[in-house]
């Protein structure tokens, strides 16, 4: 079988899927958890991606793209556009800002209009009265792993959840797209099942991919749990912290700080410490110096409600940047380092 390299033509390697010119696509995954890998996607596969997504969107519309056409988020915003024989329009290159994506917004076309972002770009559209209303033109906003606090969410964001092995976002809202199935096993970890998986990764290595039952599974490396008859996913299994031998899920923490008042954009990281064994650091985005934020102890006082005592973070570290893949995820690795050294520093 033959599949199209994404990276090294997205326009050429797309548009070989649309005219049934490859078997499927060869896909590079982030690299947020490691040395980046090619995920081989079939032609079956995307099919069902796309058409789940639109049934689950209710019927086809028009797209705006402004994710990287190098990734599978992107690819899937053009191919899904391509699929259905409707509008794309694509943002010009350069930085990412409500200006831009607010004229963008306005070319397209009249009808059911769709999106797909990262939290970083919601958040930077949230922050302006001009990128809010562009965010309103939209029937749906597609976000992947987007934690919003009370009141930030627009109503019509969709918080997705899936990776480059499933092409794409196959959980949203926490309900799986149809065809799809999810499971969680017995040490909590994530499983997927369904026409949307990838064959395999390009190097042969299928550790990842379980059968039961005559049923492919991907054992995905997130931890997840049924919360009211939905998937919430407690974060990586990796990123767990264990801090006086109490378990920490990082993306708990986030999100309880995510509903704070003005909170601002924040990860959670644990860095070595002699008598907890890890420290749970919150690592604070501060753009704007003159803002005050919440100190350790103001920021404990606030999430005491929401979070058991071996949970509230011990340490802030502020940044002006929080530190970024290339496809515009945190760096999780990246901002434990920043959280060690900045600490490290203020002994």
């Amino acid at each position: 079988m033959t599949y199209a390299p994404l990276a090294k033509n997205p326009t050429a390697a797309v548009s070989a899927v649309l005219e049934g010119e490859t078997d499927g696509l060869s896909v590079a995954t982030s690299g947020s958890t490691g040395t980046p890998r090619e995920v081989l996607l079939s032609i079956r596969a995307i099919r069902a991606s796309t058409f789940a997504t639109i049934g689950r969107l209710g019927g086809p519309g028009s797209w705006l793209l402004a994710l990287p056409p190098d990734r599978i988020g992107g690819a899937l915003v053009a191919i899904r556009a391509g699929l259905t024989e409707q509008t794309l329009t694509t943002m010009p290159p350069g930085r990412f800002t409500a200006e831009a994506f607010a004229t963008a917004a306005a070319e397209v076309p009249a009808g059911r209009r769709y999106v797909s972002l990262v939290p970083t770009q919601v958040v930077r559209l949230m922050a302006s009265d001009l990128g809010r209303d562009a965010l309103a033109l939209f029937d749906a906003v597609l976000v992947g792993g987007a934690a919003f606090g009370d009141g930030e969410r627009p109503p019509n964001v969709i918080e997705t959840y899936g990776m480059t092995e499933t092409t794409g976002g196959c959980v949203y809202d926490g309900d799986p797209l149809h065809g799809v199935e999810v499971a969680i096993a017995d040490d909590d970890r994530i499983l997927i099942s369904g026409a949307t998986l990838a064959d395999g990764y390009a190097d042969g290595d299928t550790s990842a991919w379980v059968t039961h039952n005559g049923v492919r599974w991907l054992r995905t490396g997130d931890l997840g749990r049924w919360h009211s008859g939905r998937l919430e996913v407690l974060g990586r299994a990796d990123d767990v912290i264990i801090s006086g031998a109490h378990k920490v899920h990082p993306v708990m923490v986030e999100r309880a700080i995510a509903a704070l008042d003005s909170a601002p954009q924040s990860i959670v990281v644990g860095v070595d410490d002699p008598e907890w064994g890890k420290r749970v650091v919150a690592v604070m985005e501060h753009p704007d110096s003159h803002t005050p934020l919440p100190d350790a102890q103001q920021l404990r006082d606030a999430l005491r409600e929401m979070l058991p005592p071996y949970a509230l973070p011990r340490d802030t570290v502020l940044t002006r940047s929080l530190p970024r893949t290339a496809g515009g995820k945190i760096d999780r690795s990246a901002a434990a380092f920043l959280a060690s050294q900045s600490l490290s520093r203020g002994k």
